[in-house]
């Protein structure tokens, strides 16, 4: 499997149909054969990419909608995404993915960011 072209902290844009919505990438990790994405998913919807640009640069206003989301790599790619802005993250933002990695019980979905996240 091919290195990930992304990196913990990123800010992901990916289109909707009317504007463009962000993901923070907390964390990857290989499961068996397949990667884990750990991401976190955000309520805001922007015009254009430069609108998500400027909001993810002063992130203080940006709506968490899902603060942890672990998705297989085939969920995870069915939306196209790319890197607009990276700056490291803080305890509390990677607090849930610790979080999800402490339980024993924990579970990665195949579903898609865009069902995860209510969009369609």
């Amino acid at each position: 499997m091919a290195m990930s072209r992304f990196s913990p902290g990123d800010f992901l844009v990916f289109q909707l149909e009317a504007g463009f919505a962000l993901l923070r990438l907390l964390a990857t990790e290989r499961e068996g054969s397949d990667m884990v994405w750990h991401v976190a998913g955000y309520r805001d919807f922007f015009p254009d990419v430069d609108a998500a640009e400027r909001a993810s640069i002063e992130d203080e206003n940006l709506t968490l909608s899902e603060p942890h989301m672990a998705l297989t790599n085939r969920a995870f790619e069915s939306t196209q995404v790319a890197t607009i802005f990276n700056k490291p993250l803080t305890p509390h933002e990677v607090g849930p993915y610790a979080k999800w990695k402490s339980d024993p019980n924990r579970e990665v979905s195949n579903r898609s960011v865009r069902l995860m996240l209510g969009l369609r």
